[in-house]
């Protein structure tokens, strides 16, 4: 008790020991300071009339330095005026008692504060579990959302979350072909009820990545699954962007996102704007994806920006919206040695001048570099693939491949009717078979490139009939791919057969791929002209590529029937 008065005092001391209280009494405020540090009391008296400078410096001490405890201050005053009320709520206190004290509404207040001590403490118990609840989980949201994303200096992230979970997401991983998939998207509101939808989007993104599965049927499966997950109300709004391992387009799709920005790599200006044309996921169970993809070229150096409405909805003080305008304003204001995002989150941070943050505020700057890309070719190399014995020209006739005398070959073939091809990519399944009965998970992005290099080859020239060289200016890309999707669309004839045959070596193993479409075929001589570099020719890199890792490619005439072979070494043959 810091209190003067001695009748005070010998009201207040037989009341407080009754209680169960050892009482410490003094009217030096040094004296009280110091019996707080040392005594840890559970209730503080305090005498207004003596507090003065020094009393108010003490209690405002005792005040700081106290811990989480619930420890009640409660002022004597012999006032009774508001302002001596006003005086101790000022001072620090939590209740006002009228001097002579009344031993009964003494003993009513100990009993208050015995109450108040109870929440007090159980607020606190229930704040440490929940504090422990989050730590926990922020573990496994790191673990499983964040760090399995694809880990390169280029790529430049800012992650700003309006709590201490953030209803944004980015989720970046490599496909088999070596595409690089990334996706910046923003559920409903923010938080931990936010983030939990983190944990299934991510799950099925890798996954289906993993697989080999195209872009339009990763976000449909992330979809799906969302719509069986979440609450009505609660939806994912995304950017999905898949940069072609060549560096010469993108596919981009933007559901109820704010622009997604294409910048030129010299100039920095913004080449091409990307808006929303589909639905956030998690609305309906069957939306379609497939024509809201944009196709879009690119060159190395370009740089892609996603954002969330976190940027662009941000407010200053004045509730005025940051904004499209003010964010490429940003871009164009960029100085030569600021990054992308050092100048939006500059002219983001001056706008707001210290305003509440009202929603997570997520940006990625995509280089479109080589640096981004895995350098696959020379791991496959480390990892044992035999080279190709010969770089001969590509025959006309095919060579069968007898199995070896160290066990059966594994065989199996599939058959797709042109009505089915539109809406069927047989290739993850296939490297997921191959995968699982072989073995072959050092090898799968390189079986996943030869098995998609062939497919594509004899749906786009074969059934569809597509001549490549048109994709060789920008206007030509993209009527290229326009062309290819009408073309699919009414495609009801026709076929492809993938057969594959796989046996073990003494060294490790081969595989024989065989790819038959109901096409008229190449010309042969075209296809062996590919492979003479002199000639320059702008067309048929898939064929020199094909060439180059397979142990030997051949076809047949008319050319619509095509087997390579590729050879693999075991560990221990290496």
């Amino acid at each position: 008790m810091l209190i003067d008065e001695a009748q005070s005092r010998k009201t207040l001391r037989p009341v407080l020991e009754a209680a169960g209280y050892r009482v410490l009494e003094t009217a030096d405020p040094q004296v009280a300071l110091d019996y707080f540090t040392t005594e840890r009391p559970t209730i503080v008296f305090i005498d207004q009339e003596i507090a003065g400078q020094d009393g108010h410096q003490a209690v405002r001490r005792m005040l700081s330095v106290r811990d989480r405890k619930f420890i009640p201050f409660i002022c004597l005053s012999a006032q009774t005026d508001e302002e001596a009320y006003a005086s101790c709520i000022e001072l620090g206190g939590h209740d006002f008692l009228t001097k002579p004290v009344s031993p009964i509404l003494l003993q009513a207040k100990l009993h208050s504060f015995e109450r108040v001590r109870q929440i007090h403490s159980d607020a606190m118990r229930l704040h440490g579990q929940m504090r422990m609840d989050q730590e926990m989980a922020e573990t496994v949201f790191n673990g499983a959302v964040i760090a399995d994303n694809i880990k390169r200096d280029c790529l430049n992230t800012i992650i700003k979350p309006a709590e201490e979970f953030n209803g944004d997401v980015l989720l970046s991983a490599y496909a088999p072909s070596s595409n690089v998939h990334i996706l910046l998207g923003d559920f409903t509101g923010h938080g931990l009820a936010a983030a939990f939808g983190a944990l299934p989007a991510a799950e099925v993104f890798r996954a289906m990545t993993a697989k080999g599965f195209s872009p339009q049927q990763i976000v449909s499966g992330i979809n799906q699954k969302l719509y069986s997950l979440l609450p009505t109300g609660m939806f994912f709004a995304i950017q999905f962007i898949a940069i072609n391992h060549d560096l010469d387009y993108v596919k981009v799709i933007n559901c109820g996102m704010p622009d997604i920005l294409l910048l030129d790599g010299a100039s920095g200006t913004i080449r091409q704007r990307f808006s929303s044309q589909s639905f956030p996921l998690g609305i309906a169970p069957e939306l379609e994806f497939q024509e809201q993809f944009v196709r879009a070229r690119i060159t190395p150096g370009d740089r892609i920006l996603l954002v969330s409405d976190g940027v662009t909805e941000a407010r200053n003080r004045d509730n005025a919206y940051f904004g499209k305008a003010r964010l490429e304003q940003a871009l164009l204001d960029k100085r030569p040695d600021k990054s992308v995002l050092d100048s939006v989150l500059g002219a983001l941070t001056a706008f707001c001048a210290g305003a509440p943050q009202d929603d997570d505020i997520s940006l990625a700057d995509i280089p479109c570099v080589p640096e981004l890309l895995p350098r696959w070719a020379e791991k496959e190399n480390s990892l044992g693939r035999i080279p190709p014995a010969s770089s001969a020209p590509i025959k006309g006739e095919f060579v069968p491949t007898t199995a070896g005398s160290e066990g059966d070959p594994l065989e199996f073939s599939i058959t797709l009717p042109g009505s089915r091809l539109n809406k069927t990519d047989p290739i993850p399944l296939l490297i997921n078979h191959i995968q699982e009965m072989e073995g072959l998970h050092r090898h799968r992005r390189l079986l996943f490139t030869l098995l998609s290099e062939l497919y594509v080859n004899a749906l786009d020239h074969g059934l569809l009939n597509l001549n490549s060289e048109i994709k060789s200016t920008t206007d030509g890309f993209a009527e290229y791919f326009a062309e290819r999707e009408k073309r699919l669309q009414h495609l009801d004839q026709g076929f492809i057969n993938i057969a594959i045959q796989s046996y073990k070596t003494a060294q490790g193993g081969k595989i024989k791929i065989r790819v038959e479409d109901s096409g008229p075929g190449f010309d042969l001589s075209i296809i062996n002209a590919y492979l003479q570099p002199e000639l320059n020719i702008p067309s048929g890199r898939g064929i020199q590529f094909l060439h180059s890792l397979c142990d030997s490619v051949n076809y047949e005439e008319p050319g619509n029937k095509v087997t390579i072979v590729f050879s693999w070494a075991t560990e221990a043959a290496i």
